[in-house]
């Protein structure tokens, strides 16, 4: 089983080696048939090369301030409602609950164009707040930690209301502390799907200044299409910062995703 397992990741790892070995060769090297796997000659100019050739330090800030702005509303908002559908009793709340993680059924084409409607009339197109505004609430991250939530006791809330402490001291003294798992699991999905979003920037950002990694992507392959170990160098730049979150918090996103009731 352990063999089958491994040669199944070494066949997914295969495109990354492949992209890996690609950005540190000549351009018409890259394509050279059968494979080099191991480039003749270490071209290790190519990541100075392509920090020159377009604004890379731009695309990566604004990236960088999306992925992360968006994070961390979503850890706040997601993790608002779901202790408020998990630990507090009021009218509606099943339904309103129902109602809400309904959305994510509805996919997201439908609404699209209204939303960029409304977002061109306030006058925020081509502007990151757009995107963060668009991206502040999500129905997946409160239906995780509200599985993860009702996991906990709620006598211990209750213990916690007779001793006096507020729902806000609840949450941020009881609830916050016991689901770190869960919200390792939220923050690692957020920031990844917020980091490789296309379609959103595409519509939303036009100036130069505000492109996403991955507009900034498109827009070098459209002007140097021949470029191909640049190209393959800006690739493995841009999964950098996504790896590294998933490698450091791997151990938590299996915990939460495994006690959160979403299993495969």
């Amino acid at each position: 089983m352990i063999a089958v397992l491994s040669i199944l990741s070494l066949v997914v790892l295969i495109p990354f080696i492949w992209m890996l070995s690609a950005s540190l060769k000549e351009n018409n090297d890259v394509f050279s048939v059968p494979i080099q796997w191991i480039p003749t000659k270490f071209r290790w100019e190519n990541y100075a090369e392509i920090w020159t050739t377009i604004p890379l330090v731009t695309f990566f800030k604004n990236t960088a301030f999306l992925s992360v702005t968006i994070t961390l509303i979503q850890l706040l908002t997601s993790s608002f409602a779901a202790y408020g559908f998990s630990k507090m009793a009021f009218k509606g709340r099943d339904i309103l609950f129902l109602a809400y993680i309904g959305t994510i059924a509805v996919p997201w084409q439908v609404y699209m164009i209204p939303q960029f409607i409304m977002m061109r009339q306030l006058g925020l197109t081509d502007s990151l707040l757009s995107l963060v505004l668009m991206q502040a609430f999500n129905a997946f991250g409160v239906f995780l930690l509200k599985q993860y939530y009702e996991s906990i006791p709620d006598s211990l809330c209750e213990s916690a209301r007779i001793d006096g402490l507020t729902e806000w001291g609840i949450y941020r003294r009881i609830i916050l502390p016991l689901t770190k798992p869960a919200l390792a699991s939220l923050t690692i999905i957020t920031f990844v799907n917020t980091w490789n979003d296309y379609m959103g920037p595409f519509i939303y950002l036009t100036s130069t200044e505000n492109k996403t990694i991955q507009l900034g992507l498109k827009m070098f392959v459209s002007l140097y299409d021949a470029e191909y170990a640049l190209i393959m160098a800006a690739s493995v730049i841009s999964i950098l910062p996504v790896g590294i979150i998933f490698l450091s918090m791997q151990k938590y996103f299996v915990e939460g995703i495994a006690s959160s009731g979403v299993k495969g």
